[in-house]
């Protein structure tokens, strides 16, 4: 390994964001999710979650994701939603979801400097219901053309590059790590080993 791959290794777990996590429910095209995970590492989100509740289970998720972005992420696997909800609720204080619906705010006005995951639901049916009783919260993304939703992986960026604007405004990319030593070292030893691959 250079020294210049050996310092990007270590610029990279010095930029992530371990309170900030996506969660994606029933995505049912592939491509969004790779897409999802190419902004999570480009924003220095670490772990994602992924529920697939059996109606699709993308054969080819592991081989792609495992040649992209997803190489370089902690991807958690749950085949339902109570499961997945129980993991997250124990890490992440707040669980917003992006949400049309009554009482929902402007992500302008969300605070993603909390420690909080983010919720995207199926591309055609949006978010179950029974995912939703578990937030705290949700958010739209404002617009102003006719059709009103966003394509999954580009309101995950959207939202992501909001939550990154406000971390940076707090310093949380300042380049001092936030992983814990454990955290950090664990990974670099891993992400090393898969750079030798």
């Amino acid at each position: 390994m250079t020294p210049e791959r050996a310092a990007n290794i270590e610029r990279v777990l010095n930029h992530r964001q371990p309170d900030l996590a996506v969660v994606m429910e029933d995505i049912e095209d592939p491509h969004n999710v790779f897409a999802v995970m190419r902004t999570c590492d480009a924003v220095g989100v670490q772990d994602v979650y992924v529920i697939n509740t059996g109606f699709r289970k993308h054969k080819k998720f592991g081989k792609a994701s495992s040649s992209s972005a997803g190489k370089w992420l902690t991807i958690h696997r749950f085949d339902n939603i109570e499961d997945c909800i129980a993991v997250v609720k124990e890490r992440y204080d707040k669980l917003y979801a992006s949400y049309l619906g009554e009482g929902s705010q402007s992500f302008y006005d969300v605070d993603f400097t909390e420690s909080v995951a983010l919720v995207f639901g199926n591309e055609r049916d949006g978010m179950s219901e029974e995912i939703l009783k578990h937030c705290d919260g949700s958010f739209i993304i404002p617009q102003v053309g006719m059709i009103r939703s966003l394509n999954i992986s580009v309101a995950c960026a959207v939202t992501l590059y909001e939550a990154r604007r406000q971390r940076m405004n707090k310093g949380y990319y300042d380049g001092t790590p936030r992983l814990s030593l454990q955290e950090w070292n664990a990974l670099h030893e891993k992400w090393i080993q898969k750079d030798k691959k």
